[in-house]
């Protein structure tokens, strides 16, 4: 069965030129729920959830303006491509991190009314090496496993990953996230995390942390 939902995760906003948009990678995953959406066929349009709002979590960069982040320019893009006559477009704009984007999605409502399962499975948008991990806090933050999650991979740009090896990423999240599924919870280890990456990525003068 197709999803009815796709939950989309950025991946990052550059600034060129004193404008504001999306890098590569954020452009490969908009594609990517795209055409997916294109080769499915659906009684009633499906809900695209298209998630992020600034790297801040992991580089402590300041937060784009209003409209500019990554939630914002991912459904203008998908407006700019016709998406919208296709899918219901929703923007979720608060979050700046991978965990952050599965909690705010949730909690600002987007996912209500349908109930997942493995005829009717949430899809994931993002690129191949960062499924395991989105998966395995999909499972904390939604309580949703297995066939009841739908891998859909971006391709082209970042299909390789970031500096860091993205198997180390899911292990550390699997170890700083273990033994709890409260959201505060997991936000508050999150923030602990987050802080020794920071100092590691200055000292390693390294790029962003998803």
């Amino acid at each position: 069965m197709a999803a009815a939902v796709l939950l989309v995760f950025g991946r990052g906003v550059v600034v060129d030129g004193g404008h504001y948009c999306l890098p590569a990678a954020g452009v490969a995953r908009v594609k990517a729920a795209a055409e997916y959406v294109a080769g499915q066929e659906y009684a009633t349009p499906p809900r695209i959830v298209f998630s992020g709002g600034w790297g801040e979590a992991s580089t402590g960069a300041p937060a784009p303006p209003e409209g500019y982040r990554e939630g914002d320019l991912m459904v203008r893009l998908a407006r700019d491509q016709g998406l919208h006559e296709h899918a219901e477009l929703r923007a979720e704009t608060r979050s700046r991190s991978t965990l952050e984007n599965l909690v705010h999605a949730a909690a600002d409502g987007l996912l209500t009314g349908f109930t997942f399962s493995a005829t009717s499975p949430l899809g994931l948008v993002t690129h191949a090496w960062h499924l395991p991990r989105v998966r395995y806090l999909a499972g904390k933050v939604l309580g949703l496993r297995g066939a009841a999650l739908l891998d859909i991979p971006a391709t082209g740009p970042d299909a390789a990953g970031p500096w860091f090896a993205p198997g180390a990423a899911h292990l550390s999240a699997r170890l700083c996230f273990a033994g709890t599924r409260d959201s505060d919870r997991l936000l508050r280890r999150e923030r602990r995390l987050v802080a020794g990456v920071r100092r590691a990525q200055r000292l390693m003068g390294l790029g962003r942390f998803e």
